[in-house]
Order: structure tokens, then C-alpha cells, then sequence
């Protein structure tokens, strides 16, 4: 068992020092797909508005980089990684993720799962054709559509806002890389796609339906910034027995500074990483909307 995980771990790094040298920022996952380092400020009270300026690592994906010897150290520093995550929304590439859900469990329209048919739904009715593009293939059988996103627009983090069965990764999220190995199963690169050097660029009007107009965010009474990204990462950093708890103190800032509406499905990522499923978070967020409304 330890030399397969040694295994594990001594891929996991050859393919995020792949992946960087290709121009993608790299950290370590566990085989839960979480994070592989802790944060060094879980045990102070609050939420930190750190992203790494402490110069210590375990800021999840505010770790990720292109420089391999930082990412060796990273790798060094987390042993048990089996896997590695890609930051979205960074330079070159902006990454942005469209994650299909395609689970056993999903109902299906004839032979095409769900999200798949939701998708080609949504392409149809905005007149738009995902182009050929890097597709990652994951262990529940749901596919990472990468697509490469213009420099000058923020693709929030979403979980099923565009459709059910369809989350998007965006800036400050991240997703797994080819070739990590999680608790579920490998994660690798569909056939045909091995190929492209790059991610293929999002069309205009699937963006569109991504990032939100401008003016929606200015006519909010108030914006996330550093703050809602200290949210996140306090959210992020849950372990077992405080998930829920610091999920919903973080929503209750969040609505009690007037941002809460604009934060909650990133919110609702960030609890998904930590092990809560979509519908536990979204109560929870719910119940925080609820009593600051009350209050």
C-alpha cells in the first residue's frame, strides 16, 4: 500500500511539473481532491485575508505556480499528494473549467446524460458551438471541459447556476489535473484531446451567460473584494466538525455586508470542497440569508 501511494505521489508530481512547464499554475490535492497542505492560519479565530503574502504554503490554490522548483517544494512539503490542482482564471490561459456531472445516479435523456443534453440546450439556444478543446475525463464518469477565457473578464466560481449537473470553475477556483489519482479514481485526458496544446477559446456567447455584466455587480449595495475572498478561504480551510459551522458564519458576514447574493455559489463551492454536498451548503447558506434578513 505505501509504495503505490509513493507511486501515486511521484506521478502526481511529474504531471503538475508537465503541466507547469506547459504554463499552468500547479499546488498539491489529497486524494480527497482538497488542498494537500493546511492552511497555517486554521487555528486563528476568524477569517484571514491571506493569499500567501505570509510567504508560508497552504493558501490552496493562491499557491499555485509555474515555477518548478517552487512547485517541487510544494510537493516535498505534502508527501501524501496524489494529485495536483490548476488554478483557473490566471495568466496565460485564464483557465476557465465547465464541469460536467455525469454520475450514475443522473437521470438521463435517452442515451446522453443530463448535463450533457443541458449543455447542448444552452449552446443551441445561444447560438454558440464549444469549440475542440482540452477534456479531462473524471473517476464518477463526468467530463472537465477546459476553455481559455479573455484577460480583462472575471469568470465567477459557480455550482449549477447555468444549468442542474453543470458547476464552473472560475478565478480563485481550480480544477484536477490529468493524471491525479483521488480517493474515486484516476483523472485523464479524453481521447482525441491528448494532442492540443492549449485550451480552445471560450465563445463569446457562452461568456456572456459566465461572467456577469458589470453594472449587475455596481448595483449591489455592496462587493465582495478581500473580505469575500477571506470568506472563502475560511470556508476552504474547514476540517471535519466545523464545515457547516464555518460555512455558515461566513455567509452571515457576507449577507450582513450587503454581498451575500453575489457570494453565495462561491460559498457553496468552496463548501463542496470540503466535503459538504450541494444541498447541506446551500441550506446552510439559506438559514444565514434567512436570519440576517430577521435581523
Amino acid at each position: 500500500m505505501a509504495t503505490t501511494a509513493r507511486h501515486a505521489a511521484t506521478l502526481a508530481l511529474a504531471y503538475a511539473l508537465s503541466a507547469a512547464e506547459r504554463g499552468l499554475p500547479v499546488f498539491p490535492l489529497s486524494p480527497t481532491k482538497l488542498p494537500a497542505l493546511r492552511s497555517p492560519h486554521r487555528d486563528q479565530p476568524g477569517p484571514v485575508l491571506c493569499r500567501g503574502e505570509c510567504g508560508l504554503p497552504g493558501h490552496g490554490v493562491y499557491d499555485a505556480t509555474t515555477d518548478p522548483v517552487a512547485v517541487r517544494a510544494l510537493f516535498d512539503a505534502a508527501p501524501w499528494a496524489t494529485g495536483y490542482g490548476i488554478a483557473c482564471g490566471r495568466p496565460p490561459y485564464h483557465l476557465i473549467g465547465i464541469d460536467l456531472d455525469i454520475s450514475g445516479h443522473e437521470p438521463a435523456v435517452g442515451n446522453t446524460p443530463d448535463s450533457v443534453a443541458a449543455l447542448q440546450q444552452i449552446a443551441f439556444e445561444h447560438l454558440f458551438t464549444l469549440p475542440e478543446t482540452v477534456t479531462v475525463l473524471t473517476p464518477s464518469g463526468g467530463r472537465h471541459i477546459w476553455l481559455s477565457g479573455p484577460a480583462n473578464v472575471v469568470v465567477p466560481n459557480s455550482a449549477g447556476r447555468l444549468a442542474p449537473g453543470i458547476d464552473v470553475r472560475g478565478t480563485g477556483g481550480y480544477l484536477v489535473g490529468p493524471g491525479s489519482v483521488s480517493a474515486r479514481g484516476a483523472y485523464r485526458l479524453a481521447p482525441g484531446t491528448a494532442d492540443l496544446a492549449a485550451p480552445a477559446p471560450c465563445p463569446r456567447a457562452l461568456l456572456r451567460l459566465l461572467a456577469p455584466p458589470a453594472r449587475a455587480a455596481h448595483a449591489r449595495p455592496g462587493r465582495p473584494g478581500r473580505q469575500g475572498e477571506g470568506l472563502v478561504q475560511f470556508v476552504l480551510a474547514a476540517h471535519e466538525g466545523q464545515r457547516n459551522t464555518r460555512l455558515f458564519w461566513a455567509a452571515c458576514r457576507a449577507y450582513e455586508h450587503g454581498f451575500g447574493e453575489l457570494l453565495a455559489d462561491t460559498l457553496v463551492e468552496a463548501a463542496l470542497h470540503t466535503g459538504l454536498t450541494e444541498q447541506e451548503a446551500r441550506a446552510t447558506v439559506a438559514s444565514a440569508r434567512r436570519l440576517t434578513r430577521e435581523r
